[in-house]
């Protein structure tokens, strides 16, 4: 069996397989090993429209083996240590060595943080979009949902796809309307973040959805536990106000958003800033110690929001910047901070939240993206997971 490759890249996801095909479409010679061990491969940025009703969760997954490269050799395998100073990772199989390193294993799902969240999730209206087991659930709660207390939670971690913590929350808020039950509906956001959107001008569009629905807006506030049976919730401070107030709070239906870190390996590793993440420059996504290791997506320690948008943007930085040191020659690969986050507000009204490091709009529109727009809506209803099956796992776009 081969134990030495050119590019090993961790991680088959939407970061791993995009860039291995970019690489193979500029150099279709290159000597790439993709270490993953799953059979699936999602796309989980429909998991909203799932969880809200209107998008099949079978269209969100196919067999990892049908998404990998042609040209790149799968090792169904998980990483468990690096050593950087010798060019080698040891996985639970075997050791493998590397010119180059590309890590993007994403994030992971505590699930087990918050007490009592894994007994009673996908029962007692407690649901959550985060996964592909129980995102259908959630549709099945809010649709339920006869009136009482809808409590939307978003943790104190960095999360995938920022907004979908409230995105669903809007969603929901919408349906009850169209049903007749929003005058019956007490509608709450407890989230661990200080605000419900970094950048002022979609924030601005967020709040008012949220004063239509008339929906109670709690910060810096973290969810340890849920007694699913009791159908409450316990919830800590952890602003300089609240801090350590603990606040029980009933509720009717509940969806959770799971805590989230970088993966273990990652966190106990050399290559892990203080974080846990990655620590990689924010610019090049080479790693700030070793120069021969790159990373971007969910895992990389760049201070941006965690979205399939930004690895977009990541993975021809990375190509580039790779290609470049094969070559000999002076990475020119520079990426801004740009990431977007298509916010969902209702049924058929989107707002597209695009943005840089500095959390300045960077729109690629020429009207106000602010709005709440149905074009935007069909954009992420059908045109973006038609775009990322066919352009983007298979390096075109």
């Amino acid at each position: 069996m081969k134990s030495h490759f050119q590019i090993i890249i961790i991680g088959g996801g939407n970061a791993g397989i995009s860039v291995a095909a970019q690489l193979l479409r500029k150099n279709s010679k290159l000597d790439i090993a993709i270490i993953d061990p799953a059979e699936k491969h999602y796309y989980q940025p429909a998991w909203t429209l799932v969880g809200s009703g209107v998008f099949d969760i079978q269209k969100t997954e196919r067999n990892e083996a049908d998404v990998i490269p042609k040209k790149a050799t799968w090792l169904k395998e998980f990483v468990q240590t690096f050593s950087p100073e010798n060019n080698s990772i040891g996985t639970n199989e075997s050791t493998y060595t590397y010119d180059y390193l590309i890590v993007c294993p994403g994030i992971q799902l505590n699930w087990n943080s918050i007490k009592g969240l894994t007994e009673t999730l996908g029962q007692n209206n407690v649901c959550s979009n985060y996964s592909f087991k129980t995102a259908p659930y959630t549709f099945e709660s809010i649709k339920n949902f006869k009136g009482g207390k809808a409590i939307f939670h978003n943790p104190h971690t960095p999360v995938k796809c920022g907004g979908a913590p409230h995105k669903i929350m809007y969603m929901a808020a919408d349906y009850f309307r169209k049903h007749g039950v929003l005058n019956k509906a007490d509608i709450q956001y407890w989230s661990g973040a200080a605000k419900l959107f970094a950048v002022p001008k979609y924030e601005k569009t967020l709040l008012e959805v949220c004063r239509n629905a008339n929906i109670q807006l709690h910060f810096m506030e973290r969810l340890d536990e849920i007694d699913g049976a009791n159908k409450r919730a316990k919830f800590v401070g952890i602003g300089e106000t609240n801090k350590d107030a603990e606040t029980w709070v009933d509720f009717d239906m509940i969806h959770v958003t799971p805590p989230q870190s970088a993966p273990d390996f990652i966190k106990n590793s050399p290559l892990a800033n203080a974080g846990g993440w990655v620590d990689v420059n924010k610019n090049t996504l080479q790693h700030v110690k070793f120069g021969n290791i790159f990373s971007l997506g969910d895992a990389s320690g760049l201070p941006t929001s965690k979205t399939g948008a930004a690895i977009r943007k990541q993975a021809p930085v990375v190509v580039a910047n790779v290609l470049a040191l094969i070559e000999n020659h002076a990475m020119a690969g520079n990426y801004t901070g740009y990431t977007s986050c298509p916010l969902v507000t209702g049924y058929g009204k989107l707002v597209l939240a695009e943005f840089d490091y500095n959390n300045q709009p960077m729109e690629t529109f020429p009207f106000d993206q602010s709005k709440e727009r149905w074009s935007m809506y069909m954009l992420k209803k059908e045109v973006l997971p038609r775009m990322y099956w066919g352009q983007i796992l298979t390096g075109k776009a």
